[in-house]
């Protein structure tokens, strides 16, 4: 059903038209109501309109490539809403869903050009609603993207925990058993094979005892710092991993639920289909 002027004159999209031009406009811009819960339209919908919010609240909400849906906006009053489709005149990036009783304004692309012929300056209008929505999308994307374990540990390493984890990697490499074996293997020669004068660490070799355990001690200590980092690098992976085993779920619900969609619509088709050749051969039963 059409508007009045008054109700445009409160939108800031039309605050620079006069009252002849709203009243003119008004006659061409039709109104609709959608109830809570109800659906304007969904992703992939094709759409020529424009949409502005008169009261109520409109979510704006789309299915990630895993099936979680994402609320991209929630449309309160004088927000605008599906001009993307309406300029580029593909399908709807988007679904639109009532959170509850709305009323809004239908501008299709007639109507907008016909408002910016008389109004060039109220494109900007509609430019920075675009841009808003754009920044929103931005900053969703920032913000869902999916975790890397090993990136978001090694962002809160100390310089402690750095160093830990190197001698614990070091200790257990190949490189540092042969330093030890040819350490030990100086060591006892030192001490057994040269002149008793000379032996610094005499058999039973106290000295090296003590310096090995010392070793073992402080080694222990640093490799029982790296498994706790790894037993918190395993505790963010399974949370990561439950994550992505909850948006496999979600995408296969979606899948069920845009199966369901088509096959609706599906049945809707046929059940006009079998009307329409119903009328004609009644209609062709009555002229033969």
């Amino acid at each position: 059903m059409p508007c009045n002027a008054q109700e445009l004159a409160a939108i800031k999209l039309f605050e620079l038209l006069d009252e002849d031009e709203l009243n003119e406009l008004a006659r061409s811009i039709d109104t609709t109501v959608l109830m809570a819960g109800e659906t304007l339209f969904n992703a992939g919908d094709f759409g020529e309109s424009l949409y502005i919010v008169d009261s109520g609240e409109v979510e704006l909400s789309i299915r990630d490539t895993v099936g979680q849906k994402i609320i991209l906006k929630v449309a309160a009053e004088d927000d605008i809403f599906g001009e993307i489709s309406m300029l580029d005149n593909r399908p709807r990036s988007a679904t639109a869903t009532a959170l509850t009783d709305a009323q809004l304004f239908v501008l299709d692309r007639d109507d907008l050009l016909l408002l910016f012929q008389k109004k060039p300056d109220a494109g900007l209008n509609m430019l920075a609603a675009m841009s808003t929505m754009l920044r929103d999308a931005d900053d969703l994307l920032r913000t869902r993207v999916s975790r890397n374990v090993n990136e978001e540990l090694e962002e809160k390493l100390s310089p402690i925990q750095r160093v830990a984890d190197w001698i614990a990697w070091f200790s257990g490499s190949m490189l540092f058993m042969m330093i030890h074996a040819i350490w030990f293997l100086l060591w006892i020669a030192l001490n057994t094979l040269t002149p008793p004068a000379s032996q610094f660490d005499p058999f039973p070799f106290g000295f090296l005892t003590l310096v090995v355990s010392l070793e073992a001690i402080f080694l222990s200590c640093i490799v029982l710092i790296s498994q706790n980092r790894q037993v918190e690098k395993d505790r963010l992976r399974s949370d990561i991993e439950y994550e992505v085993n909850i948006k496999a779920e979600l995408e296969i619900a979606h899948l069920h639920e845009k199966t369901d969609h088509i096959h609706e619509e599906m049945l809707a088709k046929f059940s006009g289909l079998e009307k329409l050749l119903k009328n004609e051969r009644a209609t062709t039963e009555i002229r033969s």
